[in-house]
């Protein structure tokens, strides 16, 4: 509003400075907590000299971090409930595919029971994923 002036007219212009405060402080925000939304499992895997498998179906990936976590795709399950659990995912699959990737600090017992969970599942394949011995994971 004009002040001083004999003219009652109202000014019709829009004051943009806090939009973009505002804006600058939501730009900040996400460009802080971006980082912080990376998700998976930090799972550190052996090498092996294996070609790579080619498929473009979803896939239904086991993990065992280095802490004997036991993760169906993001999700923790401890072991004793992992049969019945995956059982109940795999009815919704046409092929009962599953990927296990298993931390090389894993002990080999826990790896083997993960994996006898696993077939009492009902699993037709099961695979191991691993890292070529060419490439790091960094």
């Amino acid at each position: 509003m004009q002040l001083g002036s004999g003219n009652d007219q109202l000014m019709s212009e829009i004051n943009v400075t806090p939009f973009v405060d505002v804006m600058l402080v939501l730009l900040i925000i996400f460009m802080v907590t971006a980082p912080m939304m990376v998700q998976g499992i930090d799972v550190d895997l052996p090498k092996a000299t294996s070609k790579a498998l080619k498929g473009s179906e979803e896939r239904l990936v086991i993990s065992i971090d280095d802490t004997n976590k036991v993760f169906i795709n993001d999700q923790v399950v401890s072991i004793e409930v992992l049969t019945h659990k995956l059982g109940a995912i795999l009815e919704n699959f046409d092929k009962k595919n599953v990927y296990l990737r298993a931390d090389k600090k894993v002990p080999y017992g826990i790896v083997v029971n993960v994996i006898s969970k696993i077939k009492q599942a009902g699993v037709d394949s099961l695979g191991m994923i691993t890292l070529p011995e060419n490439e790091d994971k960094s």
